[in-house]
């Protein structure tokens, strides 16, 4: 089954000040919510998908060095410290935990136990309420800098928020999500076994998955620059490099964007805000 775009990890440093980014940005954010081993996040809500952006808040909890049991918390870490902020996981929609990760295992991408765990979390109105979350990680070592996983919310009605997906900059849904890599074709096995489908299309810039929520994109540096105007990261194997939005004026968009102050670039029909001005990260806007 093919699984479509779940979430996004945006890794800084100062979780406060990229919240503010992507307020001035045109978004709505959630507050502060902490993890049991450390980390803390601010979630940007879409229709069955979000942005969490996300810090080491308490680092003396985190897992000790070699403790591979929560990958997401141990590579984040090492991305803030070796290698600076920006987009590190890739996260697919879950349907069932234990049938994912026997197929990540079966294809050799296995290795980390089922994991669950449950945080408190805040309604749109301040109040209190608790999430949960079933995930099957897809190991994929040769691409040290990123996390790859499924994620089934078991509380699903405490997490979701229609005021929390309206936003000032009009984003209505994710569109893509680009991946970079030196050779993309060189992936493809393992993004057909994380996204669950088998017809990748392929081309001499990379490779493009639909998925049922956005696309998945692996492009090489040289397709990275030409679609988003902006550098590619480089790194062994795959890097997360951009997140796409669709929205439905440019014009609209470009204007909120503009009133706080921040200027994004227009690059083949889209609106791209990247570099330190974006933490890191490659953020892009295209109408529908």
């Amino acid at each position: 089954m093919a699984r479509g775009l779940d979430h996004v990890i945006h890794a800084v440093r100062d979780l406060d000040a990229a919240g503010e980014l992507y307020e001035r940005l045109g978004f709505t954010v959630g507050t502060r919510n902490r993890h049991p081993w450390g980390t803390h996040n601010r979630i940007v809500q879409f229709p069955n998908f979000f942005l969490e952006i996300l810090t080491v808040g308490e680092p003396e909890k985190l897992p000790q060095r070699g403790d591979n049991s929560i990958p997401f918390a141990t590579i984040n870490r090492h991305f803030l410290d070796h290698v600076g902020e920006g987009l590190t996981g890739m996260v697919l929609e879950g349907f069932d935990p234990a049938g994912e990760l026997s197929a990540f295992e079966a294809a050799g991408f296995g290795g980390v136990p089922l994991f669950h765990f449950e945080r408190k979390g805040k309604r749109a109105d301040g109040s209190d309420t608790e999430v949960g979350f079933d995930i099957a990680f897809a190991r994929y070592p040769s691409s040290p800098h990123a996390v790859f996983f499924t994620c089934k919310q078991t509380q699903p009605q405490n997490f979701w928020s229609g005021e929390m997906q309206r936003h000032a900059n009009g984003t209505t849904a994710v569109s893509a999500c680009a991946l970079v890599a030196e050779n993309p074709t060189d992936h493809h096995v393992f993004l057909e076994t994380l996204v669950g489908v088998r017809d990748l299309r392929s081309s001499s810039l990379g490779l493009s998955i639909d998925t049922p929520r956005g696309d998945v994109l692996a492009l090489d540096p040289r397709a990275f620059a030409d679609t988003y105007g902006a550098e590619a990261p480089r790194d062994a194997g795959l890097r997360v490099g951009a997140l796409c939005f669709k929205i439905p004026n440019l014009a609209a968009t470009r204007s909120v964007i503009e009133r706080s102050g921040i200027v994004p670039r227009e690059h083949r029909g889209k609106l791209v805000v990247s570099g330190p001005d974006a933490h890191g990260a490659v953020i892009a806007f295209e109408p529908n």
